[in-house]
């Protein structure tokens, strides 16, 4: 398992919501959090999951 840097979910691997970045892939629990990643991935990766991006 895998967790979704944007909100600290447990993701499984086989998802089809994930994206490279720098040489590494991620995976997401949701578009939303898919997203909010590729916005600003940097943010995410310096501070941790941060909860979830949508209501």
């Amino acid at each position: 398992m895998a967790q979704d840097p944007v909100c600290g979910m447990k993701v499984d691997e086989s998802t089809n919501l994930k994206t490279m970045y720098r040489g590494k892939l991620y995976y997401f629990c949701s578009p939303a959090c898919k997203s909010a990643f590729q916005k600003d991935p940097e943010s995410y990766l310096r501070s941790g999951p941060k909860g979830m991006p949508h209501g």
